[in-house]
């Protein structure tokens, strides 16, 4: 095969003094391509405190509007999962971002990770996983798919995901650290509280936590008592027939 040299070949950027060509998928350090260090969390005594309540009572409180889509569960065992978010954005495909995450998260975080809706590479495996439990984080939070799963089974720790494939990530970026992610149809800001149990996964701001804990407990006093009444039995539907009427139903 004949190879052309550099100085006869045409295309080459000094060939008879042209400019070199831009090139437009030159990584460039800005949105897209930036990692945040530092990120306020919530106390910890209010993390433990929101890891007290199931996952629906925690979407009641908030009026069922942040929780995230079903197809995310824990792929990997039965393990619930509370704490501050460390937020990542992938490129689809790359993971590069991922293991950026595992020095800048602290103990006790779990890593959110926005894949821009891939459904083609994972974006963690066993090794990844190994290495986060050894740093104390608590989980991942998955939009999107992960990998080796008989090894994650045996860490133990929680991998909430879309699903499993054996297709391998790269790990050139670009990708974000820690700024607001989508993730299962939520907006998650780095920080805010996340929760996930075999029910799925909630979404509490980290600025509303504390109010959010007080509400949660005055519904679990109220919550208690009538659980207790239809276990035994006591128990009446009338306010069915209230809303129906009030919503003028039409009864034959």
């Amino acid at each position: 095969m004949n190879v052309v040299p550099a100085k006869f070949n045409l295309s080459h950027p000094s060939a008879q003094g042209a400019t070199a060509k831009p090139k437009s998928a030159e990584l460039t350090p800005g949105p897209g391509f930036r990692i945040r260090l530092d990120i306020p969390r919530p106390p910890r005594q209010i993390i433990d405190m929101m890891g007290e309540f199931e996952t629906p009572d925690i979407s009641d409180t908030l009026n069922r509007m942040y929780t995230m889509g079903p197809e995310i569960r824990n792929v990997a065992n039965d393990m619930a999962v509370v704490g501050p978010a460390c937020t990542v954005k992938v490129f689809p495909g790359d993971n590069l971002m991922v293991h950026k995450a595992l020095d800048v998260a602290k103990p006790g975080d779990v890593i959110v990770i926005d894949t821009s809706g891939s459904q083609h590479n994972a974006v963690l495996g066993d090794l990844v996983t190994t290495k986060a439990k050894h740093r104390g984080i608590a989980g991942f939070i998955v939009d999107g798919l992960v990998r080796d799963l008989p090894a994650l089974r045996e860490i133990g720790l929680p991998v909430f995901a879309r699903g499993v494939t054996p297709f391998g990530p790269l790990h050139r970026g670009p990708g974000e650290l820690n700024y607001p992610i989508s993730c299962g149809g939520i907006v998650v800001n780095p920080g805010d509280i996340v929760a996930g149990d075999q029910c799925g996964i909630v979404v509490v701001r980290r600025e509303v936590a504390e109010d959010t804990l007080a509400r949660l407990g005055a519904f679990r006093a109220r919550l208690q008592q009538y659980v207790a009444d239809v276990k035994a039995g006591r128990f009446s539907n009338e306010w069915v027939d209230r809303q129906l009427a009030g919503d003028c139903c039409l009864v034959e």
